[in-house]
């Protein structure tokens, strides 16, 4: 297998997860650091249009969004495992609810004006307000939870959390699962990247205990890689073969056609391309790009709308 790449940038709480994913198979990774805001040309250059973070990129394959890399990940390097078979159904659900519900509930707390403050401090103020910017028009449309109701419901949700690792070390048993990655990021990003608002956890010191045994996994063996050369790899390579899975046609769109993917809600920028698959579990799209070459690229269904390009 071509080496793991990882386009990523240090404050992004789902590259927190896929990097410590990544130092819990102990696995060697190169790492590209990519813009936290548009204009993103190298990342557009691979994914066509999407453009959260993180992403994966394996040769001319690109992996989009941290649940689908998780699964890659796992199919490639099955040990140690992410996804037990005794908790195959229920530890996916509960990281679905982690990256999502919990997630937003801790941003919202997390971004209340301290804690912005505290994330934008080395920053010059429009720099700050770029980000801002570009993150409103990454979320238009999204309902936002009040900073009120989201401490509220992130204080729920850590005890729940603290009920479940004060019983054993990790969420579900003895070892860590995805669950435990998914769980973990918005936490880190609470008490490691804006830690003046860290006082959410004085109620659930076992969060906290649990929160360092994961830290302790670490995060591989990484090398410093440029997006340049990321994108040399890609034009240098040919996408891997796809599995022969079954196609699971929901909307009425045969393979072959030219088609958009976007994600549900936050980050709806649209890649297009050719539709070479959709299975129970992905999409792929083929595309072209002058810089990358012929590129695959990937999406989880879950969470992703596909339709027809328009003619």
């Amino acid at each position: 297998m071509s080496a793991l790449i990882l386009h990523h940038y240090p404050s992004s709480p789902f590259s927190e997860k896929i990097r410590l994913v990544l130092g819990f198979k102990q696995l060697p990774w190169k790492s590209v650091i990519i813009p936290s805001i548009a204009p993103k040309p190298d990342v557009l250059a691979l994914t066509g249009g999407y453009r959260k973070t993180p992403f994966l990129q394996i040769g001319a394959d690109i992996y989009c969004d941290s649940a689908l890399i998780c699964q890659v990940l796992e199919h490639g390097h099955p040990e140690p495992v992410l996804y037990p078979p005794h908790l195959k159904g229920v530890s996916r659900v509960f990281a679905q609810w982690a990256d999502s519900t919990l997630f937003w509930a801790s941003m919202a707390y997390n971004l209340q004006p301290k804690g912005a403050e505290m994330l934008f401090a080395s920053l010059p103020p429009a720099a700050a307000q770029a980000f801002a910017e570009d993150r409103k028009a990454m979320s238009a449309g999204m309902v936002r939870q009040r900073p009120q109701d989201a401490t509220a419901a992130y204080r729920s949700y850590l005890r729940r959390i603290a009920h479940m690792v004060e019983e054993h070390d990790f969420l579900f048993g003895t070892e860590p699962c995805v669950a435990d990655f998914a769980a973990y990021h918005p936490l880190w990003f609470t008490r490691r990247v804006v830690p003046l608002m860290d006082s959410i956890f004085d109620a659930t010191p076992a969060v906290l205990e649990w929160m360092d045994r994961i830290e302790a996994l670490g995060q591989g063996r990484i090398e410093k890689f440029s997006a340049a050369d990321a994108i040399t790899v890609a034009a240098g390579a040919e996408p891997m073969p796809l599995l022969d899975d079954i196609f699971q046609d929901e909307h009425g769109i045969a393979l072959g056609s030219q088609v958009q993917i976007a994600a549900e809600s936050f980050g709806t920028e649209v890649t297009e391309g050719e539709l070479l698959a959709a299975t129970r579990t992905r999409y792929t799209l083929r595309r072209t790009d002058p810089r990358a070459g012929t590129v695959h690229v990937h999406f989880p269904r879950i969470g992703y709308v596909l339709k027809k390009a328009a003619a």
